[in-house]
């Protein structure tokens, strides 16, 4: 049933242009997608609002972009290059890859291809690591270039730009670090849409403090992040669950890590990991760039190198948990209803204007005057191309919470046709009261 709903919102993506497989038209390249014009709308929402929640409105986090290019040396140092890998085995049958730690039924002498279901001999085609890293060269000589690589995680260009912005900002710690941006995984190909992908894209901080004040941040943040889903993004929240790591998972650096996760229609999967990194990160590019990146405190004069809270989320994770827990399928009338029944706020359109007779100047000339008043605040769409009831329908299924019309009554009595989504009721409104009538609904 839940696998059933991931195809049709597969499906709804790439009807109503949400989403389409990248490089379609040649056949398509496996484990990546575009983002179309809802999608990058409702992309945009997601991401506005952790910038405004996090950088615009906060004293205490900067914001940063970062090149997504980045030298060996860099990769080194973050200990990506030398153990940044998973552990793959090979069915001889389908010549498909697998991670084992995926692989069901897996023991230390084989398992069941998921593929093609031809056994797979852990003897004759032994496990190997893999590294994720996508490497690249610099340079217009091939025999000169530098060797580059495309960052798995933005969160290394955070720390080797950590005494740049603390020396021309001066903050004090604790002080955090945002950034949003592109990171790229040479990953084996899945099967879960948008959920993991070769070019992803990421929302971090990395939280900075003194070692004494870094497990009560770590307990903040944890609550924050969860808070930010729920109360900001209006995420079912019993959708969502706290997941720590056990100590034989946690990554070497870690101290501590709690992953958010999400009920997608594929189960309980991470949305986004919150860990306690210590001092690991600046440490390691003091010791490899030997640059003295440590803190002090002007008020005790004591110096140190700051330990670290890094909430980490995905752009596409989060784009795929609003999919999932807006989609709904109801029986209005006798004909089945798919709505996208998103938080107001992030919804990709807020508000849709309808002339209800596209040959009539009149209502034409009204609903576009309409129409250009509103979306200069917000975001709005003009729509002349179907029926009523099919303009209805196609709003519906991309979630927008209003749909306005203007019909021939509007011309005498200067009011217009509003419908709310979830509810389906309409009401009369004045049309020079609508920018105050939908201040109202969007508080």
């Amino acid at each position: 049933m839940q696998e059933n709903k991931l195809a049709k919102i597969v499906s709804l993506c790439a009807r109503r242009g949400f989403t389409f497989p990248s490089c379609d038209i040649y056949g398509g390249l496996t484990s990546l997608w575009d983002y179309g014009p809802l999608g990058v709308l409702l992309k945009k929402n997601i991401k506005d609002s952790w910038w405004k929640s996090y950088v615009e409105i906060r004293d205490d986090i900067v914001g940063l972009d970062s090149a997504i290019l980045g030298s060996e040396d860099v990769f080194k140092a973050s200990g990506h290059l030398s153990g940044f890998n998973d552990v793959l085995v090979e069915c001889k049958e389908c010549k498909k890859r697998f991670k084992v730690e995926h692989l069901e039924d897996a023991t230390t002498a084989g398992a069941k291809c998921p593929e093609c279901g031809n056994n797979i001999d852990f003897k004759d085609t032994p496990p190997r690591e893999f590294n994720l890293m996508l490497k690249t060269s610099l340079g217009v000589v091939k025999d000169s270039a530098q060797t580059a690589y495309l960052r798995p995680e933005t969160a290394q260009g955070i720390f080797i730009n950590f005494s740049n912005v603390l020396n021309t900002l001066h903050k004090k710690i604790p002080f955090g670090i945002a950034q949003i941006g592109k990171s790229f995984r040479n990953e084996v190909t899945t099967k879960s849409f948008v959920f993991r992908t070769r070019e992803f894209e990421q929302m971090e901080i990395e939280y900075f403090s003194s070692p004494k004040d870094s497990q009560q941040l770590y307990e903040y943040w944890r609550s924050e992040r969860m808070r930010w889903y729920v109360e900001d993004l209006g995420v079912n929240k019993s959708n969502l669950r706290f997941r720590e790591h056990q100590k034989d998972e946690l990554a070497h650096y870690a101290k501590a890590c709690v992953d958010i996760e999400y009920n997608f229609p594929f189960g309980w999967k991470e949305l986004e990991g919150i860990a306690s990194r210590g001092d690991f990160d600046l440490s390691q590019h003091s010791k490899f760039s030997k640059k003295d990146l440590s803190y002090l405190d002007t008020k005790t004069q004591e110096k140190f190198l700051p330990h670290v809270i890094e909430p980490s989320a995905g752009v596409d994770r989060t784009f795929l948990a609003l999919l999932s827990d807006a989609y709904f399928e109801e029986e209005v009338n006798q004909r089945k209803r798919v709505v996208l029944k998103f938080d107001k706020r992030i919804a990709p359109y807020k508000i849709a204007v309808f002339p209800l007779l596209k040959n009539n100047a009149e209502i034409v000339e009204m609903a576009r005057k309409i129409y250009d008043d509103l979306k200069l605040t917000r975001q709005v769409v003009y729509d002349d191309t179907a029926a009523i009831g099919k303009l209805y329908r196609r709003q519906d299924e991309i979630g927008t919470p209003f749909c306005l019309t203007v019909d021939v009554d509007s011309l005498t009595d200067k009011k217009v046709t509003v419908r709310e989504r979830d509810s389906m009721t309409q009401e009369r409104v004045a049309a020079d009261n609508l920018a105050a009538y939908f201040q109202d609904k969007f508080i």
